[in-house]
């Protein structure tokens, strides 16, 4: 096995700091991941407002944060995709499925997500005088 060696062993606060400012950047850059912010932060206040329950609340914010990561994750792979086109001089076709294949993933679990929302939701809207 080969082993890599760091110039310098990061303290854990620094780690906490680097994934502060991916996640920052992420926002910065990226539409959807601000799109999945508004409807993730829209179903939570649509949670208080019709009184979810707990495990309602739990499915919630599992499904806002795995949409949200995979999201994050998503722009990575383009930016390797993008780092792999300019470093090895690669067409944008040479890199075309990974990124298609990393956008359905996330597809997928927006759908998922979605159907989840609808199950939570639906009922009690439905309730509503």
């Amino acid at each position: 096995m080969i082993e890599i060696k760091r110039k310098k062993k990061y303290k854990l606060w620094e780690s906490f700091v680097f994934a502060f400012r991916g996640i920052g950047r992420t926002i910065k850059q990226e539409r959807n991941v601000r799109i999945h912010l508004v409807a993730g932060s829209l179903a939570i206040i649509l949670g208080f407002l019709l009184k979810i329950s707990s495990m309602e609340w739990l499915a919630l914010i599992i499904i806002i944060a795995l949409v949200i990561s995979l999201e994050i994750m998503n722009a990575a792979i383009e930016a390797v995709c993008n780092l792999m086109r300019f470093k090895l001089n690669l067409s944008y076709y040479e890199t075309y499925w990974v990124r298609n294949f990393a956008a359905g993933a996330v597809m997928v679990l927006a759908m998922a997500a979605v159907i989840i929302g609808v199950i939570i939701f639906g009922p009690k809207i439905l309730r509503l005088p």
